[in-house]
């Protein structure tokens, strides 16, 4: 893992992915229009309410980013035991009871006259599925970014992903069911199973059995091959979403908007908090910054397939998760930038020490 987590850069798919959201909004509308039929068939394509199409992208779109999660990395959780309760906190204590929130707030009051009314509750669900997992791939790009501590970010994550096992599919049980939203529980578990359990397992069966043979070599190989599938599939992804939803955008193209509005108050309200409360507890600002981004990010991979699963590819949910991908990358690079340009003031702080060098990973 020392060579897959050293350095990654942000790479150009990533670096645009609002642009090639916005073309799959285009895409998907419009073929949507002129190929009805393909679109229903692929809906219609379920086992068991689980829709097969979706499944196989999703789990191209997870495995190849579990593959460079080392599990093995827990064993350096308690050298940054500060930043990491701080994460820990944010993540599974405040991130998707904030969002809940502010989906309440925003779109079930304040916005309310101006969304479909019969999907007030849809969409609701959909800000609450896209909080309450975080980023398991980007946030090493971002850590990168904010010359983070490689040591503290891949164990952050890969506790992150033991935990999210566990948490995902009561969270999310739990919120919308104070949100009075019907919740089907055994397609929620079900979910959980498909798109968290099995892809974890299959993802380290086989990270172990490439390393055995071929070291960071033939697992480095393998990523790169799946790396071009794993982006087709999110866009594939994203074009059937939107055909779905075609119609309901063309009608009203503001809903989009008013949906980025809770998601964006949440990830710099949980990023500042992660920030400030590492700075109050001490923690180098190597750590802070990833902390911060960690603390805000979301897996929206996962809460896109776990909307299509609950509720469909015409619900507000699904539409709401692909809002969170919309606005993934520019609002994350603003939090990059405000860490790095506040680190002065960060170290200011009368407990935090000023030697802030990121290490890189032991070989």
């Amino acid at each position: 893992m020392a060579e897959l987590a050293r350095n990654p850069k942000i790479g150009f798919f990533e670096k645009y992915l609002t642009l090639w959201v916005a073309l799959c909004i285009v895409a998907g509308i419009t073929l949507g229009h002129l190929l009805p039929g393909v679109f229903h068939a692929v809906g219609a394509a379920e086992v068991a309410k689980v829709n097969i199409p979706v499944a196989v992208l999703i789990w191209l779109m997870v495995i190849p980013m579990l593959l460079k999660i080392d599990f093995a990395a827990l064993r350096e959780v308690g050298r940054h035991w500060r930043g990491i309760g701080v994460t820990l906190f944010v993540n599974w204590a405040v991130k998707p009871f904030s969002m809940a929130l502010l989906g309440w707030l925003f779109v079930g009051w304040l916005f309310r006259p101006y969304l479909p009314a019969d999907q007030i509750d849809s969409y609701i669900a959909g800000l609450i599925i896209l909080a309450a997992a975080p980023c398991t791939a980007m946030v090493f790009v971002w850590s990168n970014l904010t010359k983070g501590e490689p040591h503290f970010t891949l164990s952050q994550v890969a506790l992150n992903d033991a935990i999210m096992v566990v948490t995902f599919a009561p969270i999310v049980g739990l919120l919308l069911g104070l949100s009075a939203i019907v919740v089907p529980w055994d397609t929620l578990v079900l979910s959980v199973v498909l798109y968290i359990v099995i892809p974890v397992i299959v993802a380290q069966l086989l990270r172990r059995n490439l390393l055995a043979r071929g070291d960071d070599a033939a697992l480095s190989g393998l990523l790169r091959t799946l790396q071009p599938l794993s982006l087709v599939a999110l866009l594939a992804t994203l074009v059937l979403l939107f055909g779905f939803q075609g119609e309901q955008i063309l009608a009203q193209p503001m809903v989009i908007v008013l949906l980025a509005v809770p998601i964006l108050i949440q990830v710099y309200f949980n990023s500042g908090l992660a920030y400030v409360l590492n700075r109050i507890s001490g923690e180098q600002h190597c750590v802070a910054g990833p902390s911060a981004l960690i603390g805000a990010s979301n897996f929206f991979e996962l809460a896109v397939a776990a909307a299509i699963s609950l509720f469909g590819f015409s619900s507000g949910a699904a539409l709401a998760t692909v809002v969170g991908v919309l606005v993934e990358v520019p609002v994350m690079l603003s939090v990059v930038w405000i860490v790095n340009r506040s680190k002065g003031w960060y170290e200011r702080g009368a407990e935090v020490p000023k030697t802030s060098i990121a290490r890189e990973p032991a070989e």
